[in-house]
C-alpha cells in the first residue's frame, strides 16, 4: 500500500466561495456526534483537504465534570484528543467523494498534554491531513491550544467505515 499525501487543492475553481467557517448546525450535518459527545462547537478556519480550526468552549455545565476531580475539575485527555479527531472528521468528511462516509478513530501515536483545559477555556484546535491511503486510513496530526499556550498535540489514524 502506497503512501498518498493530502490531495492538492485546485484553486482554479469557477466557485471562488469556499466555505471556511462552519457553526455548531453545520458540524451537526457533517458529523453524526450528539450531546454529550458533540465536542466542536464552530470551525473557524477550513482549508479544503488541508485543514481545520476548530474551537470547544469548555464550560462548567460539561457532563464529565462533576466525576472528574471534582475539587478540580480538569477537562479529561481522552475528551480533548476526541474533540482534536471530531475537527479532523471534518476534514475528512468534506473531501470529494466523502460526503455521508464516516471515519473512525482508530489510533493516537505522539500524544503529550503540556497544560489542563479547565472550565471557562476555549480550545483551539487545529488539525492536518497529513496521509490518505486508498481513500480509507488517513493520518492527522492536531494541536490544541488555549490562550495561545500549547494544550495537547499528537498524530491520529482514521480508519473508513463503510
Amino acid at each position: 500500500m502506497s503512501d498518498v499525501t493530502a490531495p492538492p487543492v485546485d484553486n482554479s475553481t469557477e466557485n471562488s466561495a469556499i466555505q471556511t467557517t462552519f457553526t455548531v448546525q453545520e458540524i451537526r450535518e457533517l458529523l453524526p456526534h450528539r450531546y454529550p459527545f458533540a465536542l466542536v462547537d464552530r470551525i473557524i478556519d477550513y482549508v479544503p483537504g488541508k485543514k481545520a480550526v476548530g474551537i470547544k468552549n469548555v464550560t462548567i455545565n460539561e457532563p464529565f465534570f462533576p466525576g472528574h476531580i471534582p475539587s478540580l475539575p480538569i477537562m479529561p485527555g481522552v475528551l480533548i484528543v476526541e474533540s482534536m479527531a471530531q475537527v479532523g472528521g471534518i476534514v475528512l468528511t468534506l473531501l470529494p467523494g466523502m460526503k455521508g462516509v464516516f471515519f473512525a478513530f482508530a489510533g493516537i501515536d505522539k500524544v503529550r498534554f503540556r497544560r489542563q483545559v479547565i472550565p471557562g477555556d476555549r480550545l483551539i484546535m487545529t488539525v492536518e491531513l497529513l496521509t490518505l491511503k486508498r481513500n480509507r486510513i488517513a493520518k492527522m496530526k492536531g494541536e490544541g491550544t488555549v490562550d495561545g499556550e500549547l494544550a495537547v498535540q499528537g498524530e491520529m489514524l482514521f480508519s473508513r467505515i463503510d
